[in-house]
């Protein structure tokens, strides 16, 4: 056994101090942001690279965009505080927001979440042109837990007086919207519901063609995706990070391309009574 002096000892646990707290430090210094798994993992390093950018230089601080495994992963990162900011949907929000005690804060959401919309889509020559002849069918949803990709739809088809259990002949969950459209695509499923904003994106960008799959049923509008934060994040911080979302400019170029990438015309203010409604609606189709 090795015997160090008072003052060895003094100056090798102020060493170790200044080791560990230097980790501390370099690890606070690190913005870690996220997003539910919406789309492949390239696609969402695509998209929020140049917003991760946009707030380094806003924040002051380094900040790192890393992707995750699926969309209770966002919803773990966020109540853990193992990332700082999550891009989440409605139902990902309240999900994480139940989960941590009440200790989700919602900061902005884009114009467009404000009446967001699902679509259903199906081959043009299926014969399936509204809800009810998707009875006996095989359908896709998304992700169990997507807001657009599944609670939504699902709410909208109980309230039609059909039950995705009993009137389906099988139910697929694809767990990304790109997947959904795929699986109607190749065929894998008659019918499917998905986010209306990439059905849109994938529509201009020539990636699906509209006279082989198409809408069949547009959903009524609902509040949907938004940015967190845990209310442990000190709040002159939450002031700056929700700032500088709001302060995208569509009239900036190099501002325009990141909202354009995000699927927004702009982000706007948003609040916890907004999701209230989609929280009432998991209830009532037992997925809470």
């Amino acid at each position: 056994m090795i015997s160090l002096s008072p003052s060895r000892t003094l100056r090798a646990l102020m060493a170790g101090a200044v080791f560990f707290f230097g980790i501390v430090s370099h690890a606070q210094t690190v913005f870690r942001v996220t997003t539910i798994p919406e789309e492949a993992a390239t696609e969402q390093i695509r998209k929020f690279t140049p917003l991760a950018n946009y707030l380094e230089q806003k924040l002051g601080v380094k900040v790192e965009f890393t992707p995750v495994n699926d969309y209770p992963a966002a919803v773990e990162a966020l109540v853990n505080k193992k990332v700082d900011l999550v891009w989440f949907g409605g139902f990902t929000h309240v999900q994480a927001n139940l989960r941590s005690g009440g200790k989700i804060v919602p900061l902005a959401q884009r114009e467009e979440d404000t009446k967001f919309q699902s679509v259903f889509i199906a081959k043009t020559n299926s014969g399936i042109k509204s809800l009810n002849d998707m009875k006996g069918k095989q359908i896709s949803f998304g992700s169990q837990s997507s807001t657009s990709g599944h609670l939504m739809p699902r709410s909208f088809l109980l309230q039609a007086g059909l039950n995705p259990e009993k009137d389906f002949r099988r139910i697929a969950y694809s767990g990304a919207h790109d997947a959904t459209i795929a699986s109607v695509v190749s065929g894998k499923v008659d019918a499917a519901a998905l986010d209306i904003t990439v059905w849109r994106k994938f529509v201009s960008e020539n990636k699906v063609d509209t006279k082989d799959v198409d809408v069949f049923y547009t959903t009524p509008p609902y509040f949907n995706y938004n940015w967190s934060v845990h209310t442990d994040m000190p709040a002159a911080m939450q002031d700056r990070v929700k700032k500088a979302i709001l302060d995208l400019n569509p009239n900036d170029p190099a501002q325009a391309e990141i909202l354009k990438l995000n699927r927004a015309t702009r982000y706007v203010p948003t609040s916890p009574e907004n999701y209230k409604g989609l929280e009432a609606a998991a209830r009532s189709a037992g997925l809470l």
